[in-house]
């Protein structure tokens, strides 16, 4: 099967460790991703996702591969459906670029459609835009975890 990848950046008018911060609590995803339905934290290292893209709900576990605070978070799903991922973080004074880049193999038609058609990526866009928002708005983060991740080793 064929794998899509799709990227994206914005710039957030909020600091490093209040975006950083954010992007690690993955329960609250939902109020920004339009395609995920819920997320459970397992763990330190792992995540429950249930999702819905193209009408189709899938459920898959996902692991964080690496993780260094203020810097980055990769992750990669287990099991049966195909999903990996990169999410940087770099200072800009007040301000933080965020740039995603994500993997994935879509099955159905209308998975490979909207792959082929750049949906996904614009989709992925719009997240990203409204994660922006979110954080912004709010004016600061709603938790944080600042551990690291070194493959199959937590600190």
């Amino acid at each position: 099967m064929a794998t899509s990848t799709v990227t994206a950046e914005t710039d957030v008018d909020a600091p490093i460790r209040a975006v950083y911060d954010q992007w690690t609590q993955f329960e609250e995803f939902p109020r920004f991703m339009s395609a995920v339905e819920r997320i459970d934290q397992l763990g330190d290292r792992r995540q429950h996702w249930v999702v819905k893209v193209g009408g189709v709900e899938r459920e898959f576990d996902a692991t964080i591969t690496d993780q260094v605070p203020d810097d980055h978070i990769s992750w990669a799903s287990q099991g049966e459906a195909v999903h990996s991922g990169r999410v940087s973080f770099r200072s800009l004074g007040d301000r933080t670029k965020v740039a995603l880049e994500m993997t994935w193999t879509p099955e159905t038609f209308t998975e490979k459609t909207g792959a082929a058609l750049g949906i996904d990526e614009h989709a992925v866009k719009k997240d990203l835009e409204r994660f922006k928002d979110f954080i912004e708005e709010r004016g600061r983060e709603t938790g944080g975890w600042r551990g690291e991740i070194h493959g199959d080793t937590a600190p």
